[in-house]
């Protein structure tokens, strides 16, 4: 392993989405992750583990034992991992771990210093911390959704907002911090992060807009929102898009220019009354050239251009190929390890690895002979 978080051990329980997200982005800056699988069988061979496919991205660089946690070793098993872990990552609904004998208050029994990173959507508390719910209700009570979309309706974002930008992400920069905090104090914590509160704090500019009347509580009215027509998405002639972000009155004025578009006031860029006209002038204009054409002439200036590379062709742009924005893994394209460090490069360890296929090599360090791994396992041959 390398990466700055080298020498850093993560016990993941598993689970869908931003948790495993999160440990992921631990695993890829050089974290040891150490992902706490259920068992699973095989319908054709009986009792056997099943292999984790190479397309999911979120096992990379993990580590993976299987335990049955309905077995009381099995716990024990888990606590005696905690011993020696920094961070505890488990994403279920408030009140499962505490069933499983895994709450906080035993965990940090074992390990003052542990930090116990709790993803959810709504949260430890409050009314609906124990409802059901998905991304798409996390962000719609932090008033996200409602800033997103066309004027007639919330558009859904895919589930970026809140699962791993308001989810995952908030609870990295949690459990960094804990770490931080535990290693000069010597006292572990809980973080609760839930999306809906992340989610909100990914609008706090949005909010103090708002507050300074800068901002409309009306989707398609503001500068950022689609209502600009110098801060939007345009469909050229081959039925491909570009996306224009000319914000600043110089690079508006060079839009202007590159477009060829005549008499534009440019001193009117900022008044939302004729936003509306000259919406529809610029899509006119767009809409005589491909995008090809488009890059030749907006790409790499101030205009503030980039052509809407759709997923399968976004790796081939020579920006991306530059930076190796993404790698390929086993065959699987996917996203590279994020941000870059110039003394502790992070790393893809390795692609996903079986459920369970590094069972008998972790459990072994904690002195279980081989038919008391075969039983918490959930294995039985």
């Amino acid at each position: 392993m390398t990466g700055p978080l080298k020498g850093v051990k993560v016990i993941e329980m598993a689970g869908l989405g931003p948790a495993p997200f999160a440990a992921m982005m631990l695993a890829d800056l050089g974290a040891e992750v150490i992902c706490i699988d259920r068992p699973v069988r095989s319908v054709s061979k009986g009792e056997k583990q099943s292999s984790a496919p190479k397309t999911e991205i979120l096992r990379r660089g993990k580590k993976s034992i299987s335990l049955d946690m309905k077995q009381p070793a099995s716990v024990q098993a888990v606590l005696q991992l905690i011993e020696s872990a920094d961070v505890l990552l488990e994403g279920f609904r408030p009140g499962v771990m505490e069933r499983l004998g895994l709450s906080p208050q035993v965990c940090h029994a074992r390990n003052p210093k542990l930090v116990y990173g709790r993803m959810t959507g709504w949260g430890q508390t409050g009314p609906l911390s124990h409802a059901a719910g998905h991304d798409l209700n996390y962000i719609a009570l932090s008033g996200a959704l409602h800033a997103i979309g066309t004027a007639d309706q919330p558009v859904v974002p895919l589930n970026l907002v809140g699962d791993f930008g308001g989810g995952a992400m908030l609870l990295v920069a949690g459990v960094l911090s804990g770490i931080i905090q535990a290693r000069s104090s010597g006292r572990g914590q809980v973080v609760d992060a839930a999306m809906t509160d992340g989610s909100a704090l990914l609008m706090s500019m949005m909010y103090g807009f708002m507050a300074s009347g800068d901002w409309k509580d009306q989707r398609a009215s503001n500068m950022l929102d689609g209502g600009a027509h110098f801060y939007g998405t345009y469909r050229c002639s081959d039925d491909k898009w570009v996306a224009i972000g000319s914000i600043e009155p110089q690079f508006y004025a060079l839009l202007v220019e590159k477009s060829g578009i005549a008499d534009v006031d440019l001193s009117a860029q900022r008044d939302p009354n004729t936003w509306p006209d000259m919406r529809k002038r610029f899509e006119h204009i767009f809409a005589q050239r491909t995008r090809a054409q488009w890059c030749e002439i907006m790409e790499g200036t101030d205009v503030c251009f980039a052509p809407i590379m759709g997923m399968r062709e976004a790796a081939g742009h020579p920006h991306n190929q530059a930076r190796k924005t993404f790698s390929e893994v086993d065959g699987v394209l996917q996203p590279s390890p994020a941000p870059r460090f110039s003394v502790t490069p992070p790393t893809i360890a390795h692609g996903p690895v079986g459920i369970g296929a590094n069972t008998n090599e972790i459990l072994q360090t904690l002195g279980l002979s081989d038919e008391q791994i075969r039983t918490i396992s959930g294995i039985n041959s």
